[in-house]
């Protein structure tokens, strides 16, 4: 039998795809915008050293360090957009090189400007924006640049380490290119005896077949593209670490984590409560195992039976035009305006749908100032993928809101919030179609997904976020990170988040290194952390129609404030564990009410 093989690119039918015109016209306009970045840097670099000289010279600093940021992003998005649907491309590759390099020049030639804000007395700022009304609007930015006060360096190193970054971000790169083009997956037999090709879009799919010869084969033969690779793999992640540590050391702070944290205004305390939170219920992710186990009707578990469905004979395909007809009626809640703007998305070819050869895994959504949010899908069809749209969605509106209402200077929100509005799109999309069933095995199905989504995004993030933790620590304590060490260190904490119950392989020790999050730079916890505070934002959404003014105004506070004040309006405090504890006691009641359906 034939190979199922994924079309070429060019074989995508165009309303399947995004349209990039937003951003330039064609490629004659990218040129042009990006000579005018080059030109934009030479002019905001005749300011150095007369930065704050006067109010008229700190003013037209702000000014053109804001307009040179929102058209650098834009070129770097067209770039990153076009190479990201054909990682196999070198004329893409190429054009998003020049790209990187060009931003490590750009960082270098600029990276006066914060040095001279920074060194300046602040007292005399402060007259400045006394003295020039339009430069209140910056007063926040100058605030943080003078809060990195303990980490920022002379104009010289802080040139060198601006000029280091094309360097250290190799690393990064040659993860994408090795993990999304060049690693070579084998292939399986499919329930149907077809034979099938695995790729990073095919394989969560066919672990989560109902066949379990099907799942382990795909399992193990997935896992055995990263044991080949192991060590090139474990190479690139201690590059990634010891680049963190050098910058983390470069700059002052006393971790990794806190260099991480600090720039996103959260204290190193939200990340160690939420580890800890999680650890102190782990009794409950060993239950789910345990109920798992039980409903899949096998004699011992492996860590391949984790994905597929606990309730069978249940519709669990969808079309695209379903799924969107789905997440038009779970949305209605958040209002008119709201569905306008998520219907001319779907309209209007802000999504890249379905998976094509070398199109990047995963899904992601992205947007640059004045220009609609971007969604990058790889749609199988499968209740994960509808999820996965209506999480994206939540992205693109939360930038479409910030975007709309901020200035640019403050429309790029904190990636601490960054999942809140996703995650809460996903629990009123289950909370929608728990209320519109009255099948049993429907809930009970529905159920197993919620419960999934607390398996998913709280459990296995903040495991992530466990591992990430460890091993920074691990080279910032000289330890080397070689494949043994990564593999042991995975797999241990592996076992200690899935319990005794469960006949552990050596595949999954190799878990590590298909995540590409590892390389985003504690980026994971946000995860749980956001998953945990949506838990109680869908709720008051649903209960309170009111509560929406609340919601729509958080999503419409990009970084004009700290993110953990941006959360206060939601009526959620991530300093106190309190909101992860209450999300846990809910996990509970779900697989309570699972229980008595089964």
């Amino acid at each position: 039998m034939a190979t199922k093989e994924l079309p070429k690119r060019s074989e995508v039918k165009v309303e399947d795809t995004w349209d990039l015109t937003a951003l330039f016209e064609n490629e004659a306009a990218f040129d042009e915008a990006v000579k005018k970045v080059f030109e934009m840097v030479d002019e905001l670099s005749a300011y150095e050293g007369k930065v704050c000289d006067t109010a008229d010279n700190l003013l037209a600093c702000e000014k053109l360090s804001d307009e040179l940021t929102v058209l650098f992003e834009r070129v770097y998005s067209y770039a990153s957009k076009i190479y990201d649907t054909d990682t196999g491309d070198s004329s893409s590759l190429a054009r998003l090189s020049k790209i990187k390099t060009m931003y490590a020049k750009l960082m270098e030639k600029t990276a006066f400007l914060s040095s001279e804000i920074s060194e300046a007395d602040e007292e005399l700022l402060n007259t400045f924006i006394e003295r020039r009304k339009e430069l209140e609007l910056y007063r926040r930015d100058i605030e943080l640049i003078l809060r990195n006060r303990p980490h920022k360096l002379s104009k010289e190193m802080e040139q060198l380490l601006a000029a280091s970054y094309n360097a250290t971000s190799v690393a990064e790169d040659t993860y994408s290119v090795l993990d999304n083009a060049d690693i070579e997956f084998g292939e399986i037999k499919d329930s149907d005896g077809e034979t099938v090709k695995i790729s990073q879009g095919r394989y969560i799919s066919l672990v989560s077949e109902s066949d379990r010869r099907v799942r382990e084969d795909a399992y193990k033969t997935y896992y055995a593209s990263y044991k080949k690779l192991k060590n090139t793999f474990a190479s690139l992640y201690y590059g990634q670490v010891k680049q963190l540590v050098f910058y983390a050391q470069a700059r002052n702070y006393e971790s990794t984590l806190e260099a991480a944290l600090f720039r996103n205004e959260v204290p190193v305390s939200v990340y160690q409560n939420l580890v800890d939170a999680v650890n102190n219920n782990l009794d409950k992710l060993h239950r789910y195992v345990d109920l798992r186990k039980k409903c899949l009707g096998v004699d011992t578990f492996k860590m391949y039976d984790i994905y597929p469905p606990m309730v069978k004979d249940v519709k669990v395909k969808y079309t695209y035009e379903e799924g969107k007809a789905i997440i038009m009626e779970a949305l209605k809640p958040l209002g008119e305006e709201y569905l306008k703007v998520v219907q001319e998305a779907f309209d209007n070819r802000w999504i890249d749908v379905y998976e094509n050869q070398n199109k990047r895994s995963g899904a992601y959504s992205s947007t640059v100032y004045g220009v609609h949010p971007y969604m990058l899908l790889n749609f199988d069809g499968k209740l994960d993928d509808v999820f996965t749209v209506i999480h994206e969605m939540g992205h693109s509106m939360h930038s479409y809101y910030s975007n709309k209402v901020q200035p640019s200077v403050y429309a790029d929100y904190k990636i601490f919030v960054a999942e809140v509005a996703s995650t809460c799109n996903e629990i009123l999309l289950l909370k929608y179609m728990l209320a519109h069933t009255t099948d049993k095995n429907e809930k009970a199905y529905l159920l197993n997904h919620y419960m999934d989504m607390f398996k998913g995004t709280l459990f296995r993030q903040t495991q992530f976020a466990e591992y990430e933790l460890a091993t920074n620590r691990m080279v910032e304590e000289g330890e080397a990170l070689t494949a043994d060490a990564l593999c042991e260190t995975y797999g241990n904490i592996n076992k200690k988040y899935y319990g005794e119950n469960v006949e552990y392989d050596e595949e999954i020790t190799y878990e590590w290194a298909r995540i590409p999050h590892f390389y985003y730079n504690f980026y994971v916890y946000q995860y749980a952390t956001s998953f945990c505070a949506s838990v109680a934002i869908a709720e008051k959404i649903l209960n309170d129609p009111s509560f929406v003014t609340k919601y729509i105004d958080f999503l419409s506070g990009g970084c004009s404030m700290s993110p953990i004040d941006l959360l206060k309006k939601v009526d959620v405090n991530v300093e106190n564990p309190d909101y992860i504890n209450t999300a846990l006691k809910v996990m509970g009641e779900v697989m309570d009410e699972f229980e008595k359906l089964i």
